[in-house]
């Protein structure tokens, strides 16, 4: 378990390898951070102070600037105090703390407090105004030091915050009129007959603008403009509607109120019609704004709420059943546009199964499968070519199957997925039973589905009397159409467990006949992809073969042949995917593909086309030419003992060891693997299933795997392809991804990989891997990739901290394995930056000191550097800490003067600023260093020839020590300038 590292944080002493990057930017930094923070001790000889004693002290600090310790006073002495006028003080206190620190919320807060106690107290008024007049709660202020204003006349600051009060209240009324007559002039262009054409885009599109503001939404939403909105929806011009429903979408973005309304009096019938309209656009639109909807009514207002607004707020349920039941009617309708079919389906599988299995209430699910179970199976049943129904896109099968998946999965208990079952057993059966082929055709179109979702259900359905005889008997049907569903579920059934060896049995001749005699593409690609699944049954147990030996070379050659065949349709080459994706179990088919770069790039292509069914069988692909799924390792004893009683035991390939899988995934790079890997992350898809997901955050994580790729994936998009990965997958695919996202962090600088705000959306899923769950090298990467974001900059440091990561990075100092122990120490180096976790060391009662004391000493020569730097970062800012360090070990003067003598320079250095530190701190600390071997070897590393931070440390500490009278310097000699 190698460094791999090439990007470091560059912060003086903090980063125990830098010292040679010493930047002035971060100097001034860490100078900042000393001088801005000043903490008090909270005690007296072990027992707390009284809460007047504090208050003073909080007074004395806020009066020197130290505002942090002051805050700090005035909060321990609220815990103590029991006086409520003496609180009412110290609740004002703060709340001017809160106000220099530009934490207003709080600031009012605290104000409000003390004012409860004394509505009398002026200065807790006038800081309550101030605190408002920052909130933007203009009309509140003005009212509070209106009432200032009255207590004290002849104050100034009073009169002058009126007056500021006055003109902002004065500038926004004239803000709010100007937005007022901006929504009527698009109004009246809207509303004109006469108007131009390009006019009234225009005012569509200018309306749309004025929504994304909450002034210019409240507005529209104030001047009857849902009632205009539902005038351009009934336009039937595709730019208009467009903007109506994006103006929409402004109004009802995090507002919960104004979503109600727009529901109840628009009504879901129009929006549903609207979205299952014949263009594409709009009804991604439509869908988009429903989406929308879903998240306002659920989540409720993402603005804070206050007083009599949130106590009439109405429960939001009646609205999100009546959105629900919409959807579910769209289902079958035959006046709904494929693309619109897939959208509502699309908005089912986001919004009804719960997000959480935590979440006891799954209701909303109980309820769709109700009143809406058999409309589902009606669009799986659809067969476009055969039947009558409704219009469905070459997506919709898939969508349904990831439906009904997610349904069935959110079932709680047995009685609930017994209903399940027996509502899709009954569609079928009332179909299967039947006169006539076309009932029959829509029962095994439905079986397919479900096979390809909830598989349970699928082989259950398969057990119907006389199902799998109809399916083999229509596989050799003369019409195409007929094969081509009864092939489809023929392949879908050959990989259940309880199926394949039947249809090994029984199918293999049919579909050997059908892709060696078959006319038809579609059918012959179908059969293939048939001979694929059932040729890879072995997996990829070498030992394990189901053909002869040449055949699977074969039949991956004709679909890569296909693949490359743009004559055929997309839905034809997609299921030559599909055979890949069974066939690159094989690492010769494995080999042979990443050798056709052709074949790669039609691939690509296909998985970023418009056709989605496609991605799970690219992501299965890639995911066996990375060889990234999981292998386990079995125990040598028990191999052994499996051959003593002639067992089968597992044999890997020979082109699946390291050597070979480096050289193909150089060649899936230079393919241009992940511009295919980003278009399909970005895909708005019910196939893109959270097992998708996770087959993609794999293939990440192998492409990352060498250092000197990882340049190329960021610079193609795959460090902000990743972000989405590690929350929208499976608990091992969030894993997965976050391991690639260390790796990126550790060996790239994190502010060009992850620019502007991603950065920030790093730190949480780093956390996430600092679990025992975790092995100990995805704890290590990720304690690495925090180590080089805590040294950016202390707004990400506070990210940190807030994740809670402090201590989980503290028991990982304590982990038996070398490098995670020290990667922990180094983590910590650099959050001693922050003030916070400056202060757990300060604390008293903890071994925090000690451990790094203790590991200054140790053997290990970067857990030395890690924690001789932290310790001299620590005894900088807090030269308290210097006065502790000989009461935590008896050692500890040795262990100094090994620093002092170590070979390696970047410890010495180390040594001689903890030395200095010390010796600023406290003369008797001096003195007692001094009357040590420390004197002599500071005389000797002051007198290097060569000028080094070593060397005028050094010096440094013998002039602190003359300085003191405890050296005297010799005749003769002087400091070099």
């Amino acid at each position: 378990m190698g460094r791999g590292r090439s990007y470091n944080p560059i912060v003086i002493i903090v980063h125990p390898h830098q010292e040679e990057h010493q930047s002035g930017s971060h100097c001034q930094e860490r100078d900042s951070v000393k001088k801005s923070y000043i903490y008090t001790d909270m005690s007296i000889n072990g027992r707390e102070k009284e809460p007047g004693i504090l208050k003073e002290e909080g007074n004395t600090l806020f009066k020197a600037g130290d505002v942090q310790g002051a805050l700090c006073c005035y909060t321990k002495a609220l815990k103590l105090s029991s006086n409520q006028s003496e609180s009412a003080i110290l609740h004002r206190n703060r709340s001017a703390c809160y106000l220099k620190l530009e934490d207003y919320t709080k600031a009012e807060a605290d104000a409000s407090k003390a004012l409860d106690a004394d509505p009398g107290d002026v200065k807790a008024r006038f800081r309550r105004a101030q605190s408002l007049q920052k909130l933007g709660r203009l009309n509140e202020a003005f009212m509070d030091a209106q009432r200032c204003a009255q207590l004290e006349p002849t104050n100034k600051a009073f009169q002058e915050l009126l007056r500021q009060l006055g003109a902002q209240i004065q500038e926004k009324s004239v803000q709010l009129s100007s937005t007022d007559a901006r929504v009527q002039q698009m109004f009246s262009l809207l509303l004109d007959p006469l108007a131009q054409s390009v006019d009234r885009q225009k005012a569509a599109q200018n309306l749309v603008v004025l929504s994304r503001e909450e002034a210019g939404a409240e507005q529209i939403f104030r001047n009857d403009g849902v009632r205009l909105i539902q005038r351009l929806l009934g336009s039937k011009q595709e730019e208009l509607v467009l903007s109506a429903l994006r103006t929409l979408v402004g109004l009802c973005t995090g507002h919960q109120s104004r979503t109600m309304a727009i529901v109840n009096e628009l009504g879901m019938e129009q929006l549903c019609e609207v979205m299952g309209s014949g263009a594409s656009s709009v009804s991604l639109a439509a869908c988009h704004l429903l989406q929308v909807m879903f998240e306002a009514l659920t989540e409720g207002m993402k603005r804070e709420i206050r007083g009599k607004e949130e106590a009439i707020l109405p429960e939001p349920s009646r609205e999100l059943r009546s959105m629900l039941r919409q959807l579910v009617e769209m289902m079958p309708a035959s006046s709904v546009s494929g693309p619109g079919r897939d959208s509502a389906i699309n908005l089912l599988v986001k919004q009804v199964p719960r997000k959480s299995q935590k979440n006891p209430d799954n209701s909303l699910t109980l309820w769709v499968i109700d009143q809406g179970l058999k409309k589902i199976l009606e669009v799986a049943g659809t067969v476009p070519e055969v039947s009558e129904g409704p219009p469905l896109t070459d997506n919709s099968h898939m969508s349904c199957s990831v439906l009904l998946s997610k349904l069935y999965d959110d079932l709680k208990c047995d009685a609930e997925r017994e209903n399940f079952n027996k509502l899709c057993e009954e569609y079928i059966q009332l179909h299967f039973g039947r006169p006539g082929l076309e009932s029959k055709l829509r029962a095994i179109q439905t079986v397919a589905v479900l096979l390809q979702g909830p598989s349970d259900v699928g082989n259950r359905t398969l057990e119907i009397s006389g199902m799998m005889d109809a399916v083999i008997s229509l596989c050799a049907s003369e019409d195409v159409c007929h094969q081509q569903v009864a092939v489809e579920a023929l392949i879908h059934a050959a990989g259940k467990a309880k199926r394949a060896s039947f249809i090994t049995a029984n199918g293999v001749a049919l579909l050997k006949d059908l892709y060696k005699k078959s006319e038809n593409d579609r059918i012959r690609v179908r059969a293939l992809v048939g001979l694929c699944k059932l040729g890879s049954a072995g997996g990829t147990d070498f030992s394990m073969k189901q053909f002869a030996e040449g055949s699977t070379l074969k039949l991956a050659k004709q679909c890569r042949k296909w693949l490359c065949n743009e004559s055929l349709p997309p839905a034809s080459r997609r299921w030559a995917i599909e055979g890949l994706a069974y066939l690159t179990f094989d690492a010769d088919v494995k080999e042979d593909l990443a050798e056709d770069r052709n074949a790669l790039q039609a691939m690509f292509q296909l998985a970023k086309s418009e056709d989605k069914t496609v991605l799970f069988a690219v992501a299965s692909t890639l995911v066996n030419c990375t060889n990234s799924y999981d292998v386990e390792k079995p125990d040598p004893q028990m191999v052994e003992l499996a051959k003593y009683a002639k067992q089968h035991v597992p044999e890997a390939h020979p082109k699946d060891a390291p050597s070979f899988v480096e050289k193909r995934l150089m060649k899936l790079l230079e393919a241009g693997v992940v511009s295919a890997l980003v278009c399909m992350v970005k895909q708005e898809s019910p196939a893109l299933t959270e097992t998708c997901r996770e087959c993609i955050a794999r293939v990440f994580l192998a492409l990352v795997e060498r250092q000197e790729d990882r340049g190329t994936v960021v610079a193609q998009g795959g460090g902000k392809a990743l972000l989405p990965l590690v929350s929208e997958s499976t608990d091992k695919g969030k894993t997965k991804a976050a391991q690639a996202l260390a790796k990126i962090t550790i060996t790239s600088n994190p502010e060009i990989a992850f620019p502007g705000e991603r950065l920030y959306e790093v730190v949480r899923p780093l956390v996430s891997l600092l679990t025992l769950d975790c092995s100990l090298l995805q704890n290590f990467e990720a304690l690495m990739a925090l180590t080089n974001l805590a040294g950016i900059s202390e707004r990400l440091r506070q990210k940190i901290i807030k994740e809670k990561a402090v201590p989980k990075v503290e028991g990982y100092m304590f982990e038996e394995h070398d490098l995670v122990r020290a990667a922990a120490t180094e983590c910590m180096c650099n959050l001693v930056l922050s003030a916070e976790v400056q202060k757990l060391y300060v604390a008293t009662g903890n071994d925090r000191l000690k451990l790094l004391v203790l590991y200054s000493g140790e053997e290990d020569e970067r857990l030395r550097k890690a924690a001789a730097g932290t310790l001299a970062m620590l005894t900088a800012e807090q030269p308290e800490l210097c006065a502790r360090i000989p009461g935590t070990t008896s050692h500890w003067m040795e262990i100094l003067q090994a620093l002092l003598l170590s070979d390696s320079v970047e410890l010495r250095h180390r040594g001689v600023v903890v030395t200095l530190n010390m010796m600023q701190a406290n003369k008797s600390l001096a003195e007692t260093l001094m009357e040590s071997e420390v004197l002599e070897i500071l005389s000797v590393l002051a007198k290097a020839t060569e000028q080094s931070p070593v060397s005028r440390t050094a010096q440094d500490c013998l002039d602190k020590a003359m300085e003191y009278g405890i050296i005297k310097k010799p005749e003769g000699e002087g400091r070099e300038p």
